[in-house]
């Protein structure tokens, strides 16, 4: 098990791949931990420095009460360091995304080109997020269970076996990390700074998805110059976990040109 001490506590990371390898750096969505991308990972082109993270409150990592967009985006940029990885392509999803947009504002040496997946420059209203801060400290994390999967999931997939692993996991999150998280976004609002990215960039949304809906990413991915917007039909907003291939179909092309794998 790979950790990073920070000042809010143990910060758990894991590397896959090739040590030497071109870095790619995966951040995952609320409510989730770095197994979001297991599916993912036999799909990627050979020769990647693969790297994850569990965001503060989330997964195995300590929980960080103060934690904002910002906070995490330096404490990647800290692992980046500590594994001495130069510029990186970072995949972000959901509050991953936001993430990814903040180190690429606040760090445009860090990060080499950039992957905004189910996610947008600002997501959901401070309405939005207290209501769901609400109901998880009134009835905890089982009482929004069923809303949310069905934001995360296709119906197709919703009636696979699987949907109770992906429950178990949103249920099992720490509900005091899960709150600091909801409380992040709802202070988040990136929409001036990622205006200002020129790096490459790639867009990726579910048409199905009821997080963030493609019109939501598309509106992002028309905040920087250049920027590529895919869509991929049938899938919710956790698209590498209902169809990693699908997945992979768009994202290797995009690490061919970036990471020269």
């Amino acid at each position: 098990m790979q950790v990073l001490t920070r000042p809010w506590g143990a910060l758990h990371y894991r590397c896959d791949g090739a040590p030497g390898g071109p870095a790619v750096v995966f951040a995952n969505s609320l409510g989730t931990d770095l197994r979001l991308w297991d599916a993912l990972l036999p799909h990627l082109p050979p020769g990647l420095r693969v790297v994850r993270f569990d965001k503060p409150g989330h997964g195995l990592s300590a929980l960080d009460p103060a934690m904002t967009i910002a906070s995490v985006a330096r404490d990647v940029v800290a692992v980046l360091d500590h594994l001495g990885i130069g510029p990186a392509v970072m995949v972000g999803l959901s509050m991953g995304g936001l993430i990814a947009q903040q180190i690429a504002a606040a760090r445009p040496d860090r990060i080499a080109a950039l992957v905004i997946s189910n996610s947008a420059a600002r997501i959901g209203t401070a309405d939005t997020w207290a209501a769901r801060i609400d109901a998880v400290r009134g009835q905890g994390l089982a009482s929004i269970a069923g809303p949310v999967l069905e934001r995360w999931f296709a119906p197709a997939f919703r009636a696979t076996p699987d949907l109770a692993l992906w429950r178990a996991m949103l249920t099992r999150t720490d509900p005091a990390g899960y709150i600091a998280a909801c409380t992040a976004l709802a202070a988040a609002d990136l929409t001036a700074q990622t205006a200002t990215l020129r790096l490459p960039t790639l867009c990726i949304a579910g048409a199905l998805d009821g997080s963030t809906p493609p019109d939501l990413v598309r509106a992002t991915a028309a905040l920087i110059p250049g920027a590529a917007f895919q869509v991929i039909d049938g899938v919710g907003h956790l698209p590498c976990v209902e169809t990693p291939r699908a997945y992979a179909a768009l994202l290797n092309p995009f690490l061919a040109r970036h990471c020269h794998v």
